[in-house]
């Protein structure tokens, strides 16, 4: 059901992706996170093409951490905020952060490799029903990350929905 991957940068370190659907208690998922009480990023996945995506957004999230040159607060909002093609946090926010309204959630965990973390804590506090992480794209918002991104007809010929998408976080620190 979890996902849990090796970061190619940093191999003392691991993601782990949960994905959730029927979520009914959002907006307290929210506020735990905000106060800091969810150790993790909560992700509209509408707005994930991959998990891919997810792991590309938190090795750069890791790396400007070490290097001292985040953006933001934490290393997860980090992860939020290296997901959208744009320099705007509160645009990384209201895009790709969790919404009260929100009826599915991908909790994104960083920890140690070494470290086995329990998922009884997020388990606990998220009501909705689990489903494996592989499925994201039967939550994705194809339209909506279309536009987002600003993906032209021929690139969609040209390569795929996720690379497109990877290009533009990838490079939105050098436009």
């Amino acid at each position: 059901m979890q996902l849990t991957q090796k970061l190619e940068l940093f191999p003392e370190y691991v993601v782990t992706q949960l994905l959730f659907k029927d979520v009914k208690n959002a907006a307290d998922l929210r506020k735990s996170a905000i106060a800091q009480e969810i150790s993790g990023a909560l992700i509209n996945p509408a707005m994930i093409v991959d998990p891919f995506q997810v792991v590309v957004a938190a090795n750069k999230a890791l790396h400007v951490q070490k290097v001292g040159k985040m953006k933001t607060r934490s290393l997860y909002s980090e992860i939020i905020f290296n997901l959208s093609p744009t320099n705007n946090i509160s645009e990384a926010f209201k895009k790709f952060g969790l919404s009260d309204g929100d009826s599915a959630v991908a909790v994104v965990l960083v920890h140690a490799a070494e470290e086995t973390r329990s998922m009884d804590d997020i388990l606990a506090k998220v009501d909705g029903q689990q489903i494996p992480v592989n499925q994201i794209s039967s939550l994705t918002d194809v339209a909506k990350i279309k536009k987002l991104y600003k993906i032209t007809p021929q690139e969609e010929h040209s390569g795929t929905l996720l690379d497109a998408v990877i290009c533009r976080m990838a490079i939105k620190d050098v436009l």
